[in-house]
């Protein structure tokens, strides 16, 4: 299946090239500065012995101004659809230093849109503060649940008022875990297969990635098969395997749990009239691994294991890394490394925004609920 448009051009969207018929019947709000580079990096910077794996890193945590990282590329098509379905504001679900709530927060007016954000407790650490102080200062609205658990209930009391006052409120799924953001990492995956195409890197053995709310594994799992379909890269041999390391708790980051999204994801694409994929939930199994002992004392909180890693991504500034994303999957990178399990080259995918945050404003927190206070002030 050929590419309608030139190949390795930029400013375009890959998955819309694949698939014209997904331009005219979604509405994207463009956010992010793509392609995103692909980052070469010497394992011996990273404490690694020589003659090893190479070692290749996706740059999404530069994605957007403002705000980048892996919630940029399905909030594009999310925020497309609220404003298409006449939304005055969005809503973010999430903990209480949700990524995802601040770059929905950061990012929201560009689609002319307010921000809202359904949040429940979580451990303190600097990200998690920093990021729900720029909530406060962008004027985001931040309603606090009792945990998850009260979600469901939260977002089906947010969908009963705005169908009692029309179409105001729209609110997404936590790390907008949906199809339609999951859409958003498979133009990703197409994008990669094409500065594969280019000679930007080899094609990876494996590729590691955070795995939270399951958007940008689901979306690289459907959107590596959609490359080989099209032709863009491997259509030789194995497709790399997906190695997911787990940040958040089960049942939030479930097996079964990514692998239904991009089942999904493709049901999507051919509803919408892109190709008709048919890999089943077995065939899309197999090329995804979930590693769940990184995760160690539980979400929001350091591990030691990601820790070293924060300390030896820094020592040669080859990436910021933080506690909660990032450093856990980062450790289980360097693992896979040194150990021999790998046959080519590991693709590492930064998923946190490594963008400063817009400066807080200490008023907005002074006029913070008690709540809110009291957290911050941990």
């Amino acid at each position: 299946m050929p590419l309608t448009t030139a190949d390795g051009a930029h400013g375009t969207y890959p998955l819309f090239e694949i698939a014209p018929a997904l331009d005219r019947r979604l509405n994207r709000v463009p956010l992010g500065d793509y392609p995103t580079p692909v980052d070469r990096v010497d394992p011996t910077t990273l404490g690694l012995p020589p003659g090893g794996p190479q070692l290749f890193i996706k740059r999404e945590d530069i994605s957007a101004q403002g705000y980048g990282g892996n919630k940029v590329r399905p909030l594009e098509l999310v925020l497309g659809d609220a404003q298409r379905r006449g939304a005055r504001r969005i809503w973010a679900t999430g903990a209480l230093g949700s990524n995802h709530s601040v770059a929905t927060a950061i990012h929201a007016h560009r689609a002319g849109l307010q921000a809202g954000a359904l949040l429940w407790p979580q451990p303190v650490s600097l990200t998690a503060r920093d990021n729900l102080e720029t909530m406060l200062s962008l004027d985001c609205r931040v309603e606090c649940l009792p945990g998850i658990a009260m979600v469901p209930l939260s977002v089906a009391a947010v969908r009963l008022l705005t169908g009692l006052r029309g179409p105001r409120d729209y609110v997404q799924a936590p790390g907008a875990a949906v199809p339609l953001g999951a859409l958003g990492h498979l133009s990703a995956a197409l994008e990669l297969a094409r500065q594969i195409r280019a000679g930007e890197l080899q094609p990876p053995h494996d590729i590691v990635v955070g795995v939270g709310s399951t958007c940008t594994a689901a979306g690289l799992l459907v959107g590596l098969r959609l490359a080989r379909y099209a032709g863009l890269a491997f259509t030789r041999g194995r497709l790399p395997i997906i190695h997911g390391v787990r940040v958040t708790p089960w049942p939030v980051t479930d097996r079964h749990r990514v692998v239904g999204l991009a089942y999904r994801t493709q049901e999507l694409l051919a509803r919408l009239g892109g190709p008709a994929l048919s890999f089943s939930r077995r065939e899309l199994s197999a090329g995804f691994r979930l590693h769940t002992s990184y995760l160690e004392a539980g979400y929001g909180r350091a591990s030691a294991a990601g820790r070293d890693a924060i300390t030896r991504f820094a020592r040669r500034d080859v990436l910021q890394l933080d506690t909660t994303y990032s450093a856990k999957a980062a450790a289980f990178t360097l693992d896979l490394l040194a150990s021999g399990r790998t046959r080519g080259p590991v693709l590492f995918w930064a998923t946190k925004s490594s963008v400063p945050l817009p400066r807080a404003d200490p008023s907005a927190t002074a006029r913070a609920p008690a709540w809110v206070q009291r957290w911050l002030s941990r």
